[in-house]
């Protein structure tokens, strides 16, 4: 399965083509299209008692390194709220709560917004060939996984931030 990002992930696949697009001085204000294409690499399931990210079988080496008890951020696309309309709302009351002022998407956690990109911070209970088991997720059961991140900082010092904390710089 294949989504198509900007402004779009999802869109193309279920008939609602959005498509940004900017002006270019080479081509001296036609419009250019720029299109990118993401590929689910898993899938949450639900049942009574368990939830997981089923991983597909060819990104299962990623997995290495992915223990019992770390902490992930899983990114996943809001399938359900893949309208026109609702990708069109830019501001909500938070929560839906009417009592709230009006606040622009980006800085809430609405699930309606241009691309419907989410994510959770999910702990890792195990991990067996290509099944995440974790402790819960706000997302629904086959909800399409387009990626999964350490939530922890990099242990490998070649990777640590270039910036230092800031109890470290005063």
């Amino acid at each position: 399965m294949r989504i198509l990002c900007v402004a779009a992930l999802w869109g193309a696949l279920v008939g609602a083509p959005w498509i940004a697009s900017a002006a270019s001085s080479e081509n001296q204000g036609e419009e250019v299209v720029k299109k990118y294409v993401m590929s689910p690499i898993g899938w949450v399931r639900k049942t009574d008692k368990r939830t997981t990210i089923v991983i597909d079988k060819k990104y299962q080496d990623g997995l290495l390194g992915l223990d019992r008890g770390m902490e992930v951020w899983v990114l996943y696309w809001f399938d359900r709220n893949d309208t026109p309309e609702k990708r069109a709302i830019l501001q909500v009351h938070p929560r839906g709560d009417l009592s709230q002022p009006l606040r622009g998407v980006f800085a809430t956690h609405s699930p309606v917004r241009p691309n419907l990109i989410a994510m959770s911070r999910c702990k890792v209970v195990s991990v067996k060939e290509n099944v995440v088991e974790i402790e819960g997720i706000d997302a629904f059961a086959d909800t399409p996984v387009l990626d999964m991140k350490s939530a922890a900082p990099p242990s490998d010092p070649k990777e640590k931030p270039s910036t230092p904390p800031p109890a470290a710089r005063s």
